[in-house]
């Protein structure tokens, strides 16, 4: 089979960290992007559909569909791993507002965090090789104990108007694939699967073993990819292997690019789309 592919929004404004600096396109040129390349589909990060309206949302919506280009989800950016429950609930807000426009643009997913401590800034949470302590006079336990309260009540609210939430093993307390399926399972909810992202493991003795822990969870998967060198690292993905572990776990849903690397857009996230077409072929 061959996996229908998106883009992801991140692809093409990396916030000013990419040789593309501060210029970005607007949501709608990205969706003419990837039209262009033929893509199937469009993850769009809420950072990106921050200020538009309700009026904003449902003409993008149908730009797309005219375009050919499925919008298949929405991230949210947010952190549930705070000991004040008052900031938890506005963390919880942050994903409810993202439901709302997954709702509105007929996405049926929103990816969300898992969360951190954000007790090292990022070069040292590297630097230390993604381990993190938490804050004095808690411990992870508390911190998962949060994130799970968190994502039941957010995967309430997204069940009742049919979007799925997909947590990402992205840092943190999902660092590790048994991260994330500590969250998933103490969650028991149907609406909740896990977004796999393929460059999210690297600093674990066996990333791929890690990947087929979460596979048979995935609602959603990325493809991190790092043409012309990592911005901040670099991960060799093979993704001939990764396409058999998935075929494996029964997954058929859309693989989404991540663009991470040192060349511009327009180079990289073409240079990604072929280069994962080929690895799909004939599975």
């Amino acid at each position: 089979m061959t996996y229908r592919l998106a883009v992801s929004s991140y692809s093409f404004d990396r916030f000013g960290a990419g040789p593309e600096g501060k210029e970005a396109p607007t949501v709608f040129q990205m969706i003419d992007r990837c039209a262009a390349l033929g893509v199937e589909g469009i993850e769009i990060l809420g950072f990106h559909l921050r200020d538009l309206s309700e009026r904003d949302l449902l003409d993008l919506k149908a730009h797309a569909f005219r375009r050919g280009v499925e919008i298949v989800s929405i991230s949210a950016n947010h952190n549930f791993v705070v000991p004040d429950p008052a900031d938890r609930e506005r963390e919880i807000d942050i994903v409810a507002r993202w439901i709302d426009a997954a709702h509105i643009l007929g996405a049926p997913s929103v990816r969300a965090f898992g969360g951190r401590w954000t007790t090292l800034e990022w070069e040292q949470f590297m630097a230390a090789q993604g381990h993190e302590p938490p804050r004095t006079g808690y411990t992870d336990d508390d911190g998962f104990g949060w994130s799970i309260e968190a994502f039941k009540i957010v995967c309430y609210y997204a069940g009742r108007k049919g979007i799925t939430v997909a947590v990402e093993n992205h840092w943190g307390l999902t660092g590790r694939a048994s991260g994330v399926m500590r969250i998933v399972d103490g969650t028991q909810s149907r609406w909740l699967g896990v977004a796999l992202d393929t460059g999210n493991f690297p600093f674990v003795p066996d990333m791929y073993a890690e990947m087929a822990l979460l596979a048979p969870r995935a609602v959603m998967v990325h493809a991190k990819t790092y043409v012309g060198g990592g911005m901040y690292y670099t991960v060799d993905v093979d993704y001939r292997r990764v396409a058999r572990l998935l075929v494996d776990a029964g997954y058929r849903g859309y693989v989404s690019i991540e663009h991470e690397g040192k060349a511009l857009p327009e180079e990289g996230i073409a240079t990604a789309v072929a280069n994962l077409r080929s690895a799909f072929a004939n599975l």
